[in-house]
């Protein structure tokens, strides 16, 4: 029910999701009436798989987080991660407040023993194939410890897609030791000295789109940073082209005939094609959706949720964790 757009941009993208993944069933949580008057057409093929679970009340996107842990019992985002918690649903796909999907998961789901925190991870365009990026905004400011936390998420949450040994790399505002905070240097020592990770150092904010590293770790402040600069950059670089292409009969001519090359390269910088944040180190399954997403853009976090649903990623995490942890405790 939240977000920038609501229900009129996710129910679309639900019957699209539907559509592509037909092993797949959603529950629309919110305002019944609302939600019944926009699937007052839904496809006969696809209603018995998309049902309603009514929620009062809505998380709205300057609501202070803190406050809902008290107050708006029955909103929808609530609501959803309680389904998630007993077990009626895999997973929660939200495009609502960040800090409030957050806290509220945290509350209800509660976080993997040995995490302080979660981070939201995703995957960001480069030159050879993706690059993930955590944390995106979960946590303003990170410590050491919790640093070395999300390069341990990221790295076994690769490994468990099947990247063997991922590279592990701290953002930094320059490669050379005595560069950065205070806490980025006590991470890059603790991480240099464990050895349980494939860890290459530090990384400039140039480098990521090289592929120069598979996991790329940083406070949440800085990564959403990050994101949204590098989203604002396609959409400059997109109207640009457009522009350029238009100014003169040549030109119109020759966009004509680089269409195909154009729509590829338009389809692989999208930023809906990488829309879908797992928040990691939660013990379940909750996916972040930009709130200004569009439906092309939720449909790519729905397909996120229903993919790493199938690899059951939250538990396969939790056991990694557990099994590092006793690892580590029999070595002392």
């Amino acid at each position: 029910m939240s977000g920038d757009h609501g229900p009129r941009i996710i129910v679309p993208a639900c019957f699209s999701a539907l559509r592509r993944n037909p092993f797949l069933q959603i529950i629309l949580v919110g305002d019944p009436a609302q939600l019944s008057l926009l699937l007052a057409n839904t496809p006969s093929e696809l209603s018995s798989r998309l049902s309603i679970h009514p929620a009062s009340e809505v998380v709205l996107m300057d609501d202070p987080p803190a406050q809902m842990l008290r107050g708006k019992l029955d909103s929808s985002m609530r609501v959803a991660l309680q389904l998630v918690h007993d077990h009626q649903a895999d997973a929660c796909v939200s495009a609502g407040n960040t800090g409030a999907l957050m806290a509220l998961a945290r509350h209800v789901l509660k976080v993997i023993p040995g995490i302080d925190r979660p981070a939201i991870m995703t995957s960001l365009p480069a030159r050879s194939g993706p690059v993930h990026l955590l944390d995106l905004g979960a946590n303003v400011d990170a410590t050491a410890d919790q640093l070395v936390q999300f390069a341990l998420m990221g790295s076994l949450a690769l490994e468990l897609d099947g990247v063997a040994q991922p590279r592990v790399a701290l953002l930094n505002i320059g490669i050379e030791s005595i560069k950065g905070s205070q806490q980025v240097r006590l991470a890059a020592s603790c991480l240099e000295q464990a050895g349980t990770l494939n860890y290459t150092g530090y990384i400039e904010a140039d480098a990521v789109f090289r592929n120069e590293a598979d996991v790329v770790v940083c406070d949440g402040f800085t990564g959403n940073v990050l994101l949204k600069t590098t989203e604002g950059v396609a959409r400059l670089m997109a109207t640009q082209l457009r522009e350029e292409a238009g100014r003169t009969l040549w030109r119109k001519v020759l966009a004509v005939l680089n269409r195909g090359l154009w729509r590829e390269l338009g389809r692989r910088w999208s930023p809906d094609r990488y829309n879908g944040a797992a928040l990691l180190g939660i013990n379940g399954l909750v996916i972040k959706s930009h709130g200004g997403a569009g439906e092309r853009a939720f449909l790519a976090a729905l397909e996120t949720a229903a993919r790493m649903s199938l690899e059951d990623l939250p538990a396969r995490l939790a056991q990694r964790l557990d099994a590092l942890d006793g690892t580590h405790k029999a070595a002392r």
